[in-house]
């Protein structure tokens, strides 16, 4: 069933491109909760509540975002996976971010796997999403700090649960990484917890500073270590193993 919606134009677009996003979620109250949030930022161009219709209506709207349920009838049974991999033939150029009640590994893992460049739970705020939204759209993995190990491995390949999987105080921080070095022991924590997708924040509550002390570790961990955002920090950390 494919419920392909008329493209509405972001009202607060201010002249730039309009993000244009696609929601798939099996549950017509919440699916049409979700559009009325994005509806004044971001041109909805579709929505689909199976895999079939999913996949169908990706195809047609190529979107640049897809916002994806992880459990979706229909299809061969697997779900915002099996729809993922699916649709990346048809519209390789969208960025998949899951949406979903479940936190457990194996549901993350499965999306992450298939490509997903983002998950987040179905408890996040309406201003939480849009900002998430803005974020894969702009490249950058957003996901919930607290699925931040299993996140990381997967985007490694690493199975989740497997021999593989290096710990948080494991690989990287016992090794002598001269890059690394070049961090303060503060650095190192915001580096760490930036890495594992963090905002200010909550890094900042987390290790109790300010948010202006956050933002001031950051920039000095971007400059010492040569990099120009956050995304390449998760990338050099994930490369290295020490989140």
């Amino acid at each position: 069933m494919n419920e392909t919606a008329d493209a509405v134009d972001a009202s607060g677009a201010t002249g730039a491109h309009s993000i244009r996003v696609a929601v798939v979620d099996d549950h017509e109250m919440f699916r049409a909760g979700v559009i009325a949030t994005l509806q004044p930022y971001f041109t909805i161009v579709g929505q689909a509540p199976d895999v079939e219709g999913s996949v169908a209506m990706i195809a047609t709207t190529k979107p640049d975002v897809v916002l994806l349920d992880v459990h979706v009838p229909g299809g061969e049974g697997g779900g915002g996976a099996e729809i993922l991999a699916k649709s990346l033939a048809y519209s390789p150029h969208s960025a998949f971010l899951a949406l979903s009640v479940s936190d457990s590994p194996q549901d993350v893992g499965s999306v992450i796997r298939a490509g997903a460049r983002g998950y987040v739970t179905k408890t996040i705020t309406g201003e939480d999403l849009i900002n998430s939204i803005r974020q894969v759209n702009e490249g950058y993995a957003v996901f919930s700090p607290k699925l931040a190990g299993f996140v990381l491995s997967a985007f490694q390949g690493v199975p989740v649960g497997g021999s593989g999987v290096g710990s948080a105080s494991g690989g990287g921080f016992g090794a002598h990484d001269e890059e690394l070095d070049r961090l303060s022991a503060r650095e190192q924590e915001v580096m760490r917890l930036i890495a594992r997708g963090y905002t200010y924040k909550e890094v900042a509550a987390e290790l109790f500073i300010s948010i202006k002390t956050v933002e001031t570790h950051v920039s000095s961990v971007l400059r010492k270590l040569q990099l120009s955002n956050r995304t390449e920090l998760t990338r050099w950390a994930a490369d290295r193993r020490i989140v």
